[in-house]
């Protein structure tokens, strides 16, 4: 049976390995790849070094399938390539989340993007740089967590991409929107297969830490499609996530929901929790934000979360300024390295989440013991 590129195969279960295996050979996925000398490329979401019952990473057990599934198929030219985000050593994510023991036993090779050489591309008219072995693949097979973002309110498929960018690069694409360069990455690097990871994805954050169980699997050959779909399970609109229209108007592929067949190999009669969509954005009222990075945000946003369950955030005395746009300003309330110059600054790029938690809740404090002593 054809593997159409409108398909999504779905599975749910506990047993990651058996689950994928199940649904490479359901695929066909050797048959997609055909000759078995080509490189095989495999990207997982390896954001920064934490488990993947965390809810941010990979889980290990599918990647295992995965390879297991395509070494018995007798494809052996395969690499693991990930960059994780700005701050995050992706060697040591290698470790944490298990993909060392991985290359101990299959043999893939493990690259490192953030150590690749950059490689200039026109991405239907707009130039990226795009990490060298993101473009050595001949096929290439995406193994995103399908997770929230408090910035693109979903990251899966499409934006899982962003790991095969230089850290430079990465900072950049803040600098330009966001939305724009991810839709044309799209038209920059292909993805030829899609293996998701919706087991425990955390569906506010995405650097995990509020895991939402599903024990769901899926697999589809369009990226964009993917990624609507995945606005479906969390309830946004596609239109809320603009970076998928740009790639399906540059060709990467389609969002049409009402022609994709969507076949669900058994049943599973729990349903996720939805994230609360107004929880991110009352916590961003707080800050004053401008082209900031993923990480320093995405470590934001949790901290705010963590000040607000203490009845910490309410009528907080300033903006929290975060991001490239503050570079050699001025201000009184800044996070990261970018707000240095400002009266009070927390350095770091990024700083995590406690240590941003730990500088606001000090701040609070130190200007309410000011206002008492006046």
């Amino acid at each position: 049976m054809t593997y159409r590129d409108n398909e999504i195969l779905v599975l749910y279960g506990e047993d990651y390995e058996k689950m994928t295996l199940r649904l490479l050979e359901e695929a066909d996925l050797a048959g997609q790849i055909g000759d078995r000398k080509k490189r095989v490329g495999i990207k997982p979401n390896l954001v920064s070094p934490v488990p993947a019952s965390d809810g941010a990473t990979t889980h290990s057990e599918v990647v295992e399938g995965l390879l297991r599934y395509l070494t018995e198929h007798g494809f052996h030219n395969l690499v693991i390539m990930e960059g994780s985000w700005v701050g995050a050593r992706t060697k040591e994510a290698f470790s944490v989340c298990g993909y060392r023991e991985l290359a101990e036993k299959y043999g893939p090779r493990l690259v490192d993007a953030q150590k690749e050489r950059p490689v200039t591309v026109d991405c239907k008219g707009m130039e990226l740089h795009l990490c060298a072995c993101a473009l050595e693949a001949d096929f290439m097979i995406n193994v995103p967590v399908m997770k929230g973002h408090c910035q693109t309110h979903i990251t899966c498929a499409l934006k899982n991409m962003k790991g095969l960018l230089p850290n430079s690069e990465k900072r950049r694409f803040h600098t330009m929107g966001l939305h724009k360069p991810i839709g044309h990455l799209a038209a920059g690097i292909r993805q030829d297969f899609i293996l998701v990871d919706s087991i425990c994805g955390d569906l506010s954050f995405e650097d995990g830490g509020n895991p939402t169980v599903m024990n769901r699997i899926f697999t589809a050959r369009d990226p964009v499609l993917c990624d609507a779909y995945v606005c479906r399970l969390l309830g946004y609109e596609t239109k809320e996530v603009p970076y998928i229209g740009i790639a399906e108007s540059l060709g990467a592929g389609s969002a049409d929901l009402s022609r994709a067949v969507i076949r669900e190999l058994n049943g599973s009669s729990d349903q996720a929790e939805l994230p609360d969509r107004r929880k991110v954005m009352r916590l961003s009222e707080a800050v004053d934000e401008v082209d900031s990075c993923s990480a320093c945000y995405g470590y934001l946003i949790p901290a705010l979360d963590m000040l607000d369950k203490e009845g910490l955030l309410k009528d907080f005395p300033e903006k929290i300024c975060i991001g490239q746009g503050y570079k050699g300003r001025t201000g009184v309330l800044g996070v990261g390295n970018c707000t240095k110059d400002f009266a009070h600054s927390l350095k770091g790029c990024p700083p995590t989440e406690t240590e941003i938690y730990t500088f606001l809740k000090e701040y609070r404090r130190q200007r309410e013991d000011l206002e008492e002593s006046h």
